[in-house]
């Protein structure tokens, strides 16, 4: 951990309120996430073929999460709302955690880790509002399905990002698809690149996709990559290695992000034309 780092950390830890508990910040996402999924599964009757609703609306909550992350947490949108999550992400989540260390050591840090509750209010409420949409058209059991699958996006979102940020252990580790994640994830959090690459907090599909991968590989090479860092697009990686220098931080990295050079760019519009 870099000077920097520790400093802002300090500072972060410093100020999170006496009366936060990171376990009922948990317990009650969780909590909630799963009540309604069993409210909804409970009111659902002869459900059939809708059920096959759960992989287009799981691949377009993937794009809409990698368009958040790239467009949103990443760079500032100047409205209130998107400002307070660009404020949060970048200005604190990146200052946090750096791919050097990117991990956790207590339960009072489940703060910088996890939504606040009112994100999952938000999604509930876009959820309603789309499963009520769909369920005009399709009737009510896809309109539930709908809303079931965006509802447990984010607990998977929120599942794997926690899982990121853990210290290592054999779960984490060893687990398929977790793994993958937790690596892809800490490539993010690079300070030279965390503007531009592996938007993805649950599968790595969109950054495939999009070719905005740390990877140079297909789509399954992706899912099951585990920590395997053979496949890392060659481009990356001095800027990867310059930005891991406290040196380079101190100098050339503010609260909205890394200053670059041109040759840097380069690099990154470089690596994002190739798969």
């Amino acid at each position: 951990m870099t000077d920097r780092q520790r400093r802002f950390r300090e500072k972060y830890v410093s100020e999170i309120s006496p009366w936060y508990s990171g376990l009922l910040h948990v317990g009650v996402m969780y909590a909630a996430g799963i009540s309604a999924i069993v409210w909804c599964v409970s009111r659902m009757q002869g459900a059939t073929w809708e059920w096959l609703l759960i992989l287009p609306v799981a691949i377009a909550g993937n794009f809409v999460e990698w368009g958040m992350h790239k467009f949103v947490m990443h760079r500032l949108v100047d409205v209130f709302a998107l400002r307070a999550i660009y404020d949060r992400h970048t200005r604190q989540h990146h200052q946090y955690f750096t791919d050097g260390d990117p991990t956790i050591g207590t339960v009072k840090e489940f703060r910088i880790v996890l939504f606040p509750w009112r994100v999952l209010m938000v999604l509930a409420v876009a959820g309603g509002g789309l499963g009520w949409l769909t369920a005009q058209f399709l009737g009510p059991n896809a309109g539930y399905v709908v809303f079931i699958t965006m509802i447990s996006h984010y607990m998977v979102y929120e599942t794997f990002h926690f899982c990121c940020h853990v210290p290592e252990n054999s779960i984490v580790r060893q687990l398929p698809l977790v793994n993958t994640i937790r690596r892809h994830h800490a490539a993010h959090h690079n300070m030279g690149i965390m503007m531009h690459v592996n938007m993805n907090l649950t599968f790595p599909v969109a950054d495939w996709a999009m070719k905005t991968s740390d990877l140079k590989r297909g789509l399954l090479g992706h899912l099951f990559n585990g920590y395997d860092e053979s496949h890392l697009k060659d481009e990356l990686k001095p800027v990867m290695a310059r930005f891991r220098s406290a040196e380079t931080q101190e100098k050339r990295v503010t609260l909205d992000g890394p200053k670059l050079e041109a040759d840097e760019l380069r690099a990154l519009q470089q690596a994002g034309s190739h798969a």
